[in-house]
């Protein structure tokens, strides 16, 4: 798996979650759980991953949709 965003705002992530799922490529995002333990403060990013062979086509369908996977 390769990590393909990672942001502190959460509609991003479920932004680019629907995207993905469109292009039916499977992601899974990380820190989820962040949330409790920092107070719900929004400080630990969360990272949405995807797997290797996906990793440039879900690349693409980011940036294409004016999501920069790089931050």
């Amino acid at each position: 798996m390769k990590q393909l965003l990672s942001t502190n705002d959460p509609t991003a992530i479920a932004f680019a979650q629907a995207l993905l799922q469109g292009e039916g490529i499977d992601c899974f995002e990380l820190d989820v759980n962040m949330s409790i333990l920092e107070g719900s403060i929004g400080i630990f990013p969360r990272r949405l991953m995807v797997a290797d062979g996906d990793y440039d086509r879900a690349r693409k369908t980011l940036s294409d949709n004016g999501i920069d996977p790089d931050g």
